[in-house]
C-alpha cells in the first residue's frame, strides 16, 4: 500500500478530487473506479468518492503498475474538485477572471480549455456560475452547450446551495442576517462567525438571493467589509492575491436525482492573512471541519 498524509492544502477536499490531483494524466473516471473497487482506504477504513478529507488523515492506496505509472510528482495546473461527462468543477484562484477582459489576458475558461486539450479530453467549456476576479473557489464549467443549459436553468430557477468564507474587518455578531435591497431588489445574506482575531473575523456566509457583488456590498453596509476589497470599503492587504472571499462549499442537484457537494480548500493567502490577525491556522482548519460536519448533517 502507498500512504499519503493529508496536508492543509487538501483539508476538506473530496477523496476523489485528491486522487485526481495525484493522477492528473489518468482518465477522469479512473479515481472513482479505484475507490469503488476497494483499493483506497482512509484512516484504515473503506471510503467513498465523496468522503471528505481532513488534516493528518491517512489515505492508503493499493499499489499497482497502472497507479504508479500515472502518479505525478507535482500538483496539476488546474485544481479539479469534481468531474464527469457533463461538468467539471474547478477551484478558481483569486485574481484570475472568468473570461478574457483584455486582449491576451489569462482567464479561467481559456486556461481550463487548454488544460483539457493537453490532457487529451478536448472540449468547449461553458461557465454555469461565475465568481468575481478577486474571489477564489468552486466554479462549475459545463462540457457542452446542452449541459450548460441544464445546469444553468438550475442556477437561475433555484440557485446553488453555497457557503462562502470571508475575512471581514472588525468584530461581528456570532450570527447575523443582512436584509437590505440591492439594485432595488430584495436581497438577503446570512452569516456565522467562525473565529475572531485582532480586528477581523472569519465568517461563513450564505447568500440567500443572488445579486451582483451581494456579499461584498452587504458586508460593507454593516461596517465589516471583506478584507482587501478596495471597491467596497476595505484597503489593500499585503499577501492577498485578490480579496479575502472564497467560495468554499457548493451543492447542486444532479440529473440522476442525487445531490453533489464539493468543497474548495481555503487558499493559503487567506489562511496566512487570518494568522497575521490572530486567527491561527489550527483554529481555522478546525472551524472549517466543524462547519462541514454541520453541513453534512443538514444543520
Amino acid at each position: 500500500m502507498l500512504s499519503f498524509e493529508i496536508e492543509k492544502q487538501d483539508h476538506c477536499r473530496r477523496l476523489e478530487s485528491f486522487l485526481r490531483n495525484l493522477l492528473p494524466a489518468s482518465p477522469f473516471a479512473y479515481p472513482r473506479k479505484l475507490i469503488k473497487s476497494g483499493a483506497v482506504r482512509v484512516n484504515s477504513q473503506t471510503a467513498a468518492p465523496d468522503t471528505f478529507l481532513f488534516l493528518n488523515d491517512c489515505v492508503a492506496i493499493k499499489e499497482s503498475t497502472a497507479f504508479t505509472s500515472m502518479l505525478a510528482d507535482k500538483q496539476p495546473e488546474l485544481d479539479i474538485l469534481y468531474e464527469d461527462d457533463h461538468i467539471a468543477i474547478v477551484n478558481k484562484p483569486a485574481s484570475l477572471p472568468m473570461h478574457r477582459t483584455a486582449e491576451m489576458e489569462e482567464n479561467l475558461v481559456d486556461f481550463a480549455t487548454t488544460y483539457m486539450a493537453k490532457r487529451g479530453t478536448a472540449c468547449k467549456l461553458y461557465p454555469v456560475n461565475r465568481l468575481d476576479r478577486g474571489t477564489s473557489g468552486a466554479v462549475i464549467l459545463a462540457k457542452s452547450s446542452s449541459s450548460a443549459g441544464i445546469f444553468g436553468r438550475q442556477v437561475k430557477e433555484t440557485g446553488l446551495d453555497k457557503i462562502y468564507l470571508a475575512l471581514a474587518e472588525g468584530i461581528t455578531d456570532e450570527f447575523g442576517v443582512i436584509d437590505a435591497p440591492l439594485d432595488e431588489k430584495a436581497s438577503e445574506t446570512r452569516y456565522q462567525t467562525l473565529a475572531k482575531g485582532q480586528g477581523c473575523c472569519l465568517l461563513a456566509v450564505v447568500p440567500i438571493s443572488g445579486r451582483m457583488h451581494q456579499i461584498r456590498r452587504h458586508l460593507e453596509m454593516i461596517g465589516h467589509p471583506v478584507m482587501g476589497d478596495k471597491r467596497y470599503g476595505s484597503h489593500p492587504h499585503l499577501g492577498l492575491n485578490g480579496f479575502a472571499l472564497h467560495s468554499f462549499r457548493t451543492s447542486l442537484a444532479m440529473p440522476n436525482g442525487t445531490t453533489l457537494t464539493v468543497c474548495a480548500p481555503l487558499p493559503e493567502d487567506i489562511s496566512n492573512t487570518a494568522a497575521k490577525y490572530g486567527i491561527g491556522q489550527e483554529t481555522t482548519l478546525f472551524a472549517l471541519q466543524k462547519l462541514l460536519g454541520c453541513c453534512n448533517q443538514g444543520d
